[in-house]
Formats: C-alpha cells, sequence, structure tokens
C-alpha cells in the first residue's frame, strides 16, 4: 500500500544524510538508478512488495542485485530499510528522492507529450519558452510519444496543463457543433 509521508520522510533524511556526507550526487545517481530497476524489473518491486517472502530473504537480494552499482552509503541505507521492514517502499522512496533532490536544486521537471518524436530544435525552443515565461533556472524535459494525440504537443509542468494538440482542438470543435446557438431548433 503507498504510504507517500513515510516515502518523503525517509528520501529527507537520505537526502540531509547524503549532503552532511557531501555525496549527494553520487546517492541521487544511485537512486536513479535504483528507479529504473523497479520500473524496468516488475519482478524485482514485486519481490520488494511481497508479504511472503521474509525481510532477510529480500535483504540478501536487495544486496546482490545493487552492491555493485551503488555507494556505500546507498547500500547502507537499504540495508537500514531492511532491518526496519521498510523494503517496500523502496520504489516510493527513490521517486521521492529525486523530487527532493530536484526542488533543492531548482530543476523544474517538464513533461512533453507529441505524436511524432520532437527534434532537438522544438525540444531546445520549448525549453526556452517555459524557461523564459516560468521564470525557470534550470528545466528538465520528459517526453512521451503518444500518436493518439494526431498532432501538436501536450506540455504539462506540475498542476499546469497546455494541450495544444489536434485531437484536443477536434474535442472542442464538436462540442461547439453540440452546442451551436445560431441554429434555430424546430419545435
Amino acid at each position: 500500500m503507498p504510504n507517500p509521508r513515510l516515502a518523503a520522510r525517509y528520501a529527507k533524511s537520505l537526502l540531509d544524510l547524503a549532503v552532511e556526507k557531501g555525496q549527494l550526487e553520487q546517492v541521487y545517481a544511485d537512486m536513479v538508478w535504483l528507479q529504473d530497476v523497479c520500473k524496468q524489473s516488475r519482478d524485482f518491486a514485486r519481490m520488494l512488495r511481497s508479504p511472503i517472502i521474509k525481510s532477510d530473504v529480500k535483504g540478501k537480494i536487495l544486496n546482490a542485485v545493487t552492491k555493485a552499482h551503488l555507494s556505500e552509503l546507498s547500500n547502507a541505507f537499504n540495508q537500514l530499510l531492511v532491518n526496519k521492514n521498510r523494503e517496500s517502499y523502496l520504489p516510493e522512496i527513490s521517486t521521492a528522492f529525486i523530487h527532493s533532490y530536484k526542488e533543492r536544486k531548482g530543476v523544474k521537471t517538464v513533461q512533453l507529450t507529441t505524436a511524432t518524436p520532437a527534434t532537438e530544435e522544438i525540444k531546445q525552443s520549448i525549453l526556452d519558452q517555459v524557461k523564459k515565461t516560468g521564470g525557470y533556472t534550470s528545466v528538465e524535459l520528459q517526453e512521451k510519444v503518444d500518436p493518439s494525440i494526431i498532432g501538436g504537443f501536450v506540455l504539462q509542468i506540475d498542476d499546469k496543463l497546455v494541450d495544444n494538440s489536434v485531437s484536443h482542438n477536434l474535442k472542442e470543435i464538436a462540442k461547439q457543433f453540440a452546442n451551436n446557438d445560431f441554429v434555430y431548433k424546430i419545435k
């Protein structure tokens, strides 16, 4: 069961410890790697969440998978999670850590959805426009290709959405035709 409060608390603790030890960038890279592993291997994420597998077994598996890839601090943190029976929250904690890191560094994440892959020129122009209008110093672009939008783009920044897609415009036109006030209804 997701627990964003717990994930945020553990992520903040890890962030503060990483800053104190001077290993923030390394721990960030570790959490990005862990997040990718959890996303790419559903079996690994299921194993972490499984109530059937005992914590000590999960700890051994987690250690075998991550030992060669993570820093000493990140491995110690993972061991702490196993000792506290919180290993099932590792995917959430890694996501919360990445979010906290970006907040701390002032990086704004923007999601761009297009019907076909966008060219570098278009991506750069969108990034420049977002920086200019939003007043952001650093912007990270996440791309998504969705052919169902037909053309144009959908840009999401936090809870703001700019939908300039062809499919959205077609739906708006259909609404206008459905509520056409210029055609008199015959009784």
